[in-house]
Formats: C-alpha cells, structure tokens, sequence
C-alpha cells in the first residue's frame, strides 16, 4: 500500500457550515471507507488531447472531461494542467463536464507583454468561458487558483455558478501566509525560474488582495483547506468563511495545502456533493 493511500485511510473531515455570525454546525465525517485508486473513476492525462483556445492576445492550452454542466478548473502558482490528480478529475467528470487550463506563460499557454496580475489572470478565465462557448461555469480555484477565483467572483460575478475554493488566503502579505511569502518571493528572484513562473509571482507579490471583495460575493462558495496547510494555514480560510455570507467551511484534518493530491477521493466526493446540491429556498 503506497503512502498516499496510507494517509488517506487515516484522515478525517471536519465540516463547517458558516454565514454572517460565523459557524452554525459542525460535524465530523470518518473517510475509513476509502477504496483502492483503481476501484475509482479516472482520466489519462497522457491520453487526453491539449486543445487550443485564444483568449485576451494569448493562446491558452486545455483539456476537456467528462460531460453534464461546465466546471473550470484554475489551477495553483507554478503548476500546469499536468499537475491536477487524475482521480480527482476522473471523480469530478463522472457528473460535470471539466476544463483544465494552463495559465498565460505556463505549460501549454503562450504570453504576451501584458502586465501580471491577479485581474489579468481572473479576466483570462472569464474570457476562457467564451472561448468554450459559455456565458457561466462553476469554478473550482486551488492556492493562486483560489487567489484567482476569488478575482473572477468580484470582477465578473455574472461568470460564475457555484465556486470552490481551496487552499486559500486573501493575500500573500498576512502574518499568517510568511512561508508562502518567502517561497513565491525566492521564485521572483531565481534566474532559473520559467518566465511563466516569474510572472506568476510577480502578480501574487502585487496583488492588493481580496479582503474587501469577499463580502460582496453573493454565490453558493465552499472553502476547502487541510489543518495541516502551512502555506496557507487553515485559520486564514476560517476568516475568510466569515467574510463570505453562506459560505461552507471544510476542513480536512491532517492534510497539507492543495489536499487533492493526497485525498483525491475525498476532495472528489465532497466538490461532487457541494456543487450537485440544490440550495433553493424552500416553499411555504
């Protein structure tokens, strides 16, 4: 049995359901019941074509899985569509249809000369939606992909359904995030770091944060993060849960920053759960 599934089998998820007065209900949820990787649904990246879609002067590379309605996946500072766990998007295209897209001057994605920043990447994905023929999608952002998502709820709240958003902080320049500071500012510095990366570092170090927006987000939002981020510590999504009215709160105990690689499971079934519920109100 190879590590990650060792530690899947010993985690354990604390949910919290919060709006404006803060944590209404807590439960904890046994994931004992995990099941070998093979036994779940999952993609072949290697078997996947990258397609192609012109957005805001670059050509940003994607993939598509699965079908039902859109989910956009953004994902997190230095990474590419190649790092998203293949379970993880095998679970999440049993019910949604699924893109994944490299970031301007990552990966697959061609840059230009624009200037970086968190609005610049946050209008790539708005753009991207009508690349892919849509005027809305549910949103799944992880680290700077959350930084990201958040973005695109506050600049563009008519492009996004519901919204996921995991492994998060509102700014890199909080007491509590020094150790994702240090890291994204050694990238900006290193002469061996990919032009994309340097970028993408840039914009983060530039980033005025979203603090002030978050009260204004009106979507169904669930934050996700594991008590054993120290990139962007648990305590920082718990805040930000009390910003966001009717947000959920879910904490996966034991886990590091962007779970998913570790829990691909769990984070699988419990996106599934949030984004195929109906939170209409009730009739009389």
């Amino acid at each position: 049995m190879d590590k990650t599934l060792l530690l899947m089998l010993a985690l354990a998820a604390t949910i919290c359901i919060l709006g404006t007065a803060g944590c209404i209900s807590n439960s904890t949820t046994s994931l004992s019941t995990v099941q070998a990787a093979g036994q779940n649904p999952t993609v072949s990246f290697n078997a996947t074509p990258v397609k192609y879609a012109q957005v805001n002067g670059v050509t940003l590379g994607y993939r598509e899985f699965g079908s039902g309605e859109p989910l956009l996946m953004i994902e997190g500072f230095g990474a590419t569509i190649d790092d998203w766990n293949e379970t993880f998007i095998g679970i999440l295209a049993t019910n949604y249809h699924v893109y994944t897209y490299d970031n301007r001057g990552m990966g697959y994605s061609s840059d230009n000369n624009a200037t970086p920043t968190i609005s610049l990447y946050s209008d790539d994905a708005a753009a991207m939606m009508t690349a892919l023929g849509y005027d809305s999608m549910n949103v799944y952002g992880a680290s700077m992909g959350s930084s990201i998502s958040q973005q695109l709820a506050i600049d563009h709240p008519e492009r996004v359904r519901k919204l996921i958003l995991d492994s998060n902080t509102y700014s890199v320049r909080i007491p509590q995030t020094q150790k994702l500071l240090g890291t994204i500012e050694s990238v900006a510095a290193d002469p061996a770091a990919t032009p994309g990366e340097q970028r993408e570092a840039q914009a983060n170090l530039v980033w005025n944060g979203s603090w002030a927006g978050l009260s204004g987000i009106h979507k169904d939002v669930m934050l996700v993060v594991g008590t054993s981020d120290v990139l962007t510590p648990d305590a920082v999504s718990v805040q930000m849960a009390g910003q966001i009215n009717g947000s959920w709160l879910v904490r996966f105990q034991g886990l590091p920053h962007t779970g998913y690689l570790y829990a691909p499971v769990q984070y699988g079934e419990n996106a599934l759960n949030f984004l195929g519920m109906n939170e209409s109100p009730l009739g009389p």
